[in-house]
C-alpha cells in the first residue's frame, strides 16, 4: 500500500497543507497513520475522502459546519452500508436497508435546503438584471427622444 506525505496529498487535493492539518484539527477527516517521527503519512482512501470534502466545499458551497455535519453522514452511512453487508437475513437486511435510507434522506434534504438557498440568490440576481435591462431602455429611449427634437 502506497503511502502519502502530506505536501503529495495538498498538490492531489488542491489544498495547502495547513487546510489539511485545519480539517483534521476539527474532525472534518480524521486523523492519518503517522511515522515514529510524528510526519503525516496518508492512504489513497484519505486522498479520495479529501477530495470527496474538497468537492462538496467547492461545488454544494458547504460551509465548515455544513462540510462537518456531511462528512459525518457520510462516515454514518459507509458504517450502515458494512453492516447491511454482514447481514444475510431478510428482516435484518430490511432494516439496514430502512435505516440507510433515512441517512439518505438527510443528505438530500441538506442538499435541497442548498438549492432553495441557490435558486433564491438566482432569482434576486434575475430580477435586478431585469430592473436593470429596464433602465437601459428608459435611458436609451430618453436619449433618443432629446435626439429627435
Amino acid at each position: 500500500m502506497n503511502l502519502f506525505k502530506i505536501d503529495d496529498v495538498a498538490k492531489a487535493c488542491g489544498l495547502t497543507k495547513r487546510t489539511i492539518r485545519y480539517y483534521e484539527e476539527i474532525g472534518v477527516m480524521p486523523s492519518p497513520q503517522r511515522t515514529d517521527g510524528g510526519t503525516r503519512l496518508y492512504s489513497q482512501d484519505d486522498i479520495d475522502y479529501l477530495k470527496k470534502v474538497v468537492r462538496a466545499k467547492e461545488v454544494l458551497g458547504f460551509s465548515l459546519q455544513e462540510l462537518h455535519a456531511y462528512v459525518a453522514t457520510t462516515d454514518v452511512l459507509n458504517k450502515q452500508r458494512f453492516d447491511y453487508q454482514q447481514t444475510t437475513e431478510v428482516k435484518e437486511r430490511i432494516e439496514k436497508l430502512t435505516l440507510m435510507e433515512a441517512t439518505l434522506d438527510g443528505q438530500l434534504q441538506l442538499l435541497e435546503q442548498k438549492l432553495q438557498s441557490i435558486h433564491a440568490v438566482q432569482q434576486e440576481l434575475e430580477e435586478l438584471r431585469g430592473r436593470v435591462r429596464t433602465g437601459i431602455q428608459t435611458l436609451q429611449a430618453n436619449a433618443r427622444e432629446r435626439n429627435e427634437d
